[in-house]
Order: structure tokens, then sequence, then C-alpha cells
């Protein structure tokens, strides 16, 4: 891999990921463009605990263009993108309407191939493998500025999901705090490991997951199941055999293998619902373990944290979305339609190809 640091006209950095390292990447941002302005704020509720991020700005972001105006594509000729250059393997770039900036943290984009109507799931193992590297060398990067306690890399697929840019993208959260979802998780590995006089509940978890019916994908080094307590209809936990705490701390044999796990797990999701029907949309989200300190959970440290991805579709059947309607956004007490060793036998029965 190859990595070309650069800046955009507005002074926001552009980072090119190549899978040759005799690319050169010295196309100048032609666009004539103001230095960009954000108003994040980051406020946190008394009551609950937890953060919101306040960005009035982002009500002026780009909102489903044309394909011949994607702002993710090469530049070409006077069609000016945010990627100056004709072409591109992977690029990570500062987001120009960011969620989080400044002291609160830093937002960026994710572009996984220059491929308009491509998808994550159309990518070769190579390029599947350069995407990976691109999130690795991001986390350590992001982990390492002082208003960075969490890194969280993700991807929306899909026009239900919210997405207003179809060009295969994903992004990059940098929190300023550890957010709630990873709070609530270390607080439960914190109670069990005090139970059981020292055991880690994420290993106790996969052991469990590995004997039962919800494995859907398993290699030498990965495994894909459904959860016992999945919140959506179809949502799949992708783990490392080896427990780490972050994407920096997968072994070479790991980072091999996960181009094809994943991959074959991307296409089945894509045929859970027969052929026939457009993609399903979904949410790829990786957990890692906070930078920040943790004393707060008691007696537990950052190697106590397990690395995985959560996949999941908000597309509980044929033509129908789930909705989170009162239980669940009232009181985040989620109602599955789905069971999970349906999901997961589903899963299983479908084809890649």
């Amino acid at each position: 891999m190859k990595k070309t640091s650069t800046r955009l006209a507005d002074g926001r950095e552009l980072i090119y990921y190549d899978q040759r390292d005799d690319s050169v990447r010295d196309a100048v941002d032609r666009r004539p463009l103001d230095h960009t302005v954000t108003t994040s704020e980051v406020r946190r509720d008394p009551l609950l605990g937890d953060s919101i991020a306040v960005a009035s700005h982002r009500q002026g972001r780009i909102y489903h263009p044309p394909a011949d105006e994607c702002p993710l594509c090469p530049s070409q000729g006077d069609r000016l993108s945010e990627i100056p250059d004709s072409s591109y393997d992977a690029v990570v770039f500062e987001n120009r309407f960011p969620s989080l900036a400044g002291d609160s943290g830093r937002c960026e984009v994710v572009c996984f191939t220059s491929d308009h109507n491509a998808s994550f799931a159309d990518l070769t193992e190579e390029q599947a493998r350069l995407v990976l590297d691109a999130w690795t060398d991001r986390t350590s990067e992001l982990s390492h500025l002082p208003s960075v306690e969490q890194v969280f890399c993700f991807e929306n697929r899909g026009a239900e999901i919210g997405v207003t840019l179809g060009h295969p993208h994903g992004q990059i959260y940098a929190y300023p705090f550890t957010t709630p979802r990873t709070a609530l998780m270390l607080r439960s590995v914190a109670a069990h490991k005090e139970a059981t006089g020292g055991e880690n509940l994420f290993d106790d978890v996969l052991r469990r997951e590995l004997a039962d019916e919800r494995v859907v994908l398993e290699g030498e080094h990965w495994v894909a199941f459904v959860p016992y307590a999945a919140h959506w209809p179809y949502e799949v936990h992708l783990y490392p055999k080896r427990r780490v705490p972050d994407l920096l701390a997968l072994d070479e044999d790991a980072r091999t293998e996960f181009p094809q796990v994943y991959l074959e797990l991307l296409r089945r999701f894509d045929r859970i619902f027969g052929e026939g029907e457009p993609p399903t949309p979904y949410i790829a989200a990786w957990h890692q373990a906070p930078f920040g300190a943790l004393e707060e959970f008691e007696g537990v440290n950052r190697d106590d944290f397990a690395l995985h991805l959560e996949l999941f579709t908000i597309r509980r059947t044929s033509g129908k979305l789930k909705f989170l309607a009162g239980s669940e956004s009232g009181m985040n007490v989620f109602i599955n339609d789905v069971p999970p060793e349906a999901a997961a036998r589903r899963l299983r029965e479908v084809a890649s190809s």
C-alpha cells in the first residue's frame, strides 16, 4: 500500500491509498473553495449521561445529486469533485460538512472505489484489503489527536438508511468521548469480570455462539454469527477468533482472510430477500476499544475489549422496513420480528453468486 497525503482547496486533508507503490498523486484541487467553517458543538445530556453533537451547518450538505455531479467520483476535465485526480483506488478526506470538528473530534469520508455504480460487495479481495488497511491507518492517525477518545469506522448503504450520496463510501467518526454503546459494553465486561473471577465476557459470548446454531460463516481466523439477542431483523456480528482491541492489533493472517469472509457475507446480505429485489440497505459498524482513559470501568483495560463488526439491515421482509417506533425509540427496547435462528438459517441458505 502507498499512502499520499495532500490538501484540498479549502485546506482539508485528502489521502490516496494505492495498491501500486509507483502511483503518483500530484493533481491539484482547482475549485475556488473558501476555507471550511463549522459550528459543531458537543452537549452532554445530564439525565441520560450521554452526549449529542449539534451541527447546524450540515443542513446545507449535498443531497442526492445526479450521478454526473457526484462529488465522490474522480475529477474529469471541467467536472471537478472532492477528488482532484482522474482515478483512484481508495481515498479518505476530511468531511466538508462534519458532525464533529476541531476540539469536538473529526469526521472523514472513505471512498472504497472510483466506480460510481459499484458497492463494497463488488470489490475484489485486493480492493477490500486496501480499504481494511486504510481503516487501520486512519484509526492509528486519529487516535493520536488530543481531542479523540474513540474511532468509529462505518458504512451506511442505501437510501432507506438515509444515504445522500450513491457512490460506494463509508465514514470515520473520531469522537471526543467514549460512545454510549461502547460504555454499555465496557460496564458489562467489568461486571462479568468481577462476577466470574476474571473471565472475559467477549470470549464467553464468542464461545457460546460458536457452539450454537446461529453461525453463518466461519473461517480459520474469523466467525460471523447472528447474536442470540439480535436487535434487527437480519443482524450479523463478525469477530476475529483471537481477541484484539482494535484494527491495529489484527495479525497478518486475520487481515488476509478478512476480505474473503466479509465479501461473502455482504453478497449473502444482498440475496436475503430473493432474486429481483433491490440491494439490501445496511449499516456496517466497526466496534473498537476507546483510546481514552477507562478508569470509570473498574478493573477493565483496553485489551479486555474485543474488536468486532456489526452488520444489519432495517429491511424486515420484501418491501417492508423495520421502523424504530414507540418501544424502540422511546424506551430503547427493541422488538424483533425475525427470530435470530431463522435469520441465521436464511443467511446460510443463500448463495453469494
